[in-house]
């Protein structure tokens, strides 16, 4: 999806001219359930018999509704929100807020799909098709717009209500999981409405009962019907018209990004204990590329909504940090969350943090899956900047097709592969997100490889870093002489990262070593494209699992280099030299501070991210053949006592 700058207004008057058309369906509408099962519930009449009700609404074009032996059944959604305070003969102020924001939202959705169906034709084509003079060479077009006009009313119902409703309700309050939405129908836009609107009903029947409920219902059905329409619009045609502008409703100020869901630019409460760089003691390139990459977030442009990191090609939008238990995983994610905290409240902009913990993995069907979507909507929130972390993703996210891997582990890794690297990934630089491990080789190796930068975590390493480490946690109540040592100045960063970076000019694992001198002796210097290439394909050879991802997760490294900067702490402490001002120039100012890659770095990268594959596949070869040993060990156990059971 294309990233607008420009962003076209829907007009009130519009919205108002739909609002008699969303009351109507809130009053009342007859519907026949095609694709979900009605369940045992009671009517939602709401009225006593002899009373007369408002018009139903019926949807009116014809031909489209495919005839079901079920029921047709009556809904009428302001009685069912009523209902769910039956102590009280005036609605609350929250049932009415309910109903205004279900009413607004219907209204805009029909505004919406009016103005697409303008601006593809499909209005003539219904036009057309009423009048019974559509061609039978147009049916195609006529029914793949219908479709997609569809996807867009249910899509931009659920997303706006949803804005609404989080005005009334604080996220976290209470939950509710209200299961899979499955009435979603795709012949027209009134049927996908009033089909939704049908299930709403079904939901809050079965979920809201009393007062408390009804919006954490009503908000966790919209969100599943949200995922369902982007799910269904991603294998549809024609949607161009609709993605590729951005929409405003301005008295809402609600926008609307194609298949993208809005949300309040809310920070969250940080109750973690922030660290400052310099109790990070060893660490030199984590430390560094997490302290860049704290203030490339900051480059964001609201307006724009794009990072001109991302742009340029030099933003780390996931990343893995690997190392031993104790050396430091923790620490880091203290100092960038606190370090991304502090900008933030300077310059004025939300900032959102959220760990996936494995608290997450729910043994209820699809619920696993319904938390990772949740964690990652409430990161990539384009209004707000946003750190997301998966410690311990190897116990989090499953290996697909290792049996000990629970259903709920596997649902976690199939959220996360799509929404790192998937088809409707949007990369906007507004968030990062950071999976941590201590034995990243138990990782799927296709969700790992979705990590585009390496943070190795191994702690400190030489005789000055411990003895700052030592000095740093041993505090101030004491009076022991430091001795001959300079205190911190091995932690000295810029010298520190060069020479952690120098260090790769060889490779440091020993299977790679070889596969490094063997193409050293054939090409000799590796100091061009082909030969780089020649030794890319030469890593491959070694171990398979080294794809073209694997390349581009190089090449964008490679990239970060050549931003090998940091933004002057002056930009983040005055937001007048570089946070306020507009997207060009902002881009314009970082393009001046890029430098120029080099072979070395090239080289330096390709062992940087090959180590750490070849790392990984050694350390994966040896649990697998320790729990084949394991398997073959109980099998002689199991045979043995079977024997002596039978003697």
């Amino acid at each position: 999806m294309s990233n607008p700058s420009d962003l076209m207004e829907i007009k009130e008057s519009a919205i108002r001219e739909k609002i008699a058309s969303a009351q109507s369906m809130l009053d009342g509408f007859d519907h026949t359930p095609r694709l979900a099962k009605a369940r045992d519930v009671a009517p939602s009449s709401g009225r006593s018999p002899g009373i007369p009700g408002r018009r139903r609404f019926r949807s009116t074009t014809p031909g489209l509704v495919t005839q079901s032996t079920a029921r047709a059944e009556g809904v009428n959604l302001i009685a069912r929100v009523e209902a769910t305070s039956d102590d009280d003969d005036l609605m609350s102020p929250v049932q009415a807020g309910v109903l205004h924001g279900l009413r607004r939202a219907l209204a805009t959705a029909l505004t919406v799909v009016d103005q697409y169906a303008d601006a593809t034709g499909l209005s003539a084509l219904m036009k057309d098709n009423l009048e019974g003079k559509l061609a039978s060479s147009q049916s195609t077009a006529f029914s793949e717009g219908l479709a997609a006009a569809s996807v867009i009313a249910l899509h931009v119902f659920a997303n706006m209500a949803s804005f609404r409703l989080s005005t009334l309700h604080e996220a976290g309050e209470l939950s509710v999981d209200v299961g899979d939405v499955e009435e979603v129908l795709t012949d027209n836009p009134q049927l996908a409405l009033t089909g939704a609107l049908w299930e709403l009903d079904q939901t809050l029947a079965l979920f809201a009962d009393d007062d408390t409920k009804l919006i954490p219902t009503v908000t966790a059905f919209l969100e599943q019907l949200m995922d369902k329409a982007a799910t269904r619009a991603a294998n549809l045609p024609r949607l161009d018209a609709f993605t590729s502008v951005a929409y405003r409703v301005e008295e809402d100020d609600f926008e609307i990004r194609g298949f993208e869901a809005a949300s309040r630019a809310r920070s969250t409460t940080l109750t973690m204990t922030f660290k400052k760089p310099n109790e990070v003691v060893g660490n030199h390139i984590a430390k560094y590329q997490s302290m860049k990459l704290s203030k490339m977030l900051m480059a964001y442009d609201f307006e724009r909504k794009l990072n001109p990191f991302a742009d340029l090609g030099g933003f780390i939008f996931t990343f893995m940090g690997d190392g031993l238990p104790g050396t430091g995983k923790t620490i880091l994610i203290q100092m960038m969350a606190g370090l991304i905290n502090d900008y933030c409240q300077n310059a004025g902009y939300p900032f959102r943090y959220a760990n996936l913990s494995t608290e997450s993995i729910d043994s209820y069907q699809g619920k696993s899956a319904q938390n990772a979507k949740a964690f990652i909507r409430e990161i990539i929130d384009p209004n707000v900047i946003g750190f997301g972390t998966i410690d311990d993703i190897d116990q989090l996210a499953g290996i697909r097709g290792d049996r000990q891997s629970s259903a709920g582990q596997l649902e976690i890794t199939a959220v996360l592969m799509e929404s790192f690297a998937g088809a409707n990934t949007v990369v906007r630089g507004n968030c990062t997100f950071g999976m941590f491990s201590n034995y990243p080789e138990k990782v799927d190796d296709a969700l790992r490889q979705r990590a585009s930068a390496r943070f190795l975590v191994d702690g400190p390493q030489t005789r000055d870093d411990y003895i700052d480490i030592l000095h740093l946690l041993m505090g101030k109540n004491h009076d022991i002489p430091v001795g001959d040592h300079d205190l911190f100045e091995a932690q000295a960063i810029k010298k520190a990262v060069k020479a952690s970076y120098e260090s790769y000019a060889r490779p440091k694992e020993e299977a790679l070593e070889a596969v490094f001198d063997a193409v050293k002796k054939s090409t000799g210097k590796l100091d061009t494209i082909a030969k780089l290439g020649t030794y890319l394909k030469a890593i491959q050879a070694a171990d398979p699992r080294f794809t073209g991802r694997a390349v581009k997760n190089i090449t964008d490294a490679v990239k970060v280099r050549a931003m090998d900067f940091e933004l002057p702490d002056e930009w983040m402490e005055d937001t007048s030299l570089f946070l306020d001002k507009d997207y060009d120039t902002k881009r314009a100012m970082i393009a001046d501070l890029a430098t120029e890659i080099t072979v070395d770095m090239v080289i330096q990268e390709i062992n940087r991210y090959a180590d750490s594959e070849f790392r990984y596949a050694d350390k994966s070869d040896e649990v697998a053949i320790d729990n084949m040993v394991r398997d073959f060990g109980r099998q002689e156990e199991a045979k043995r006592r079977y024997l002596e059971g039978k003697g």
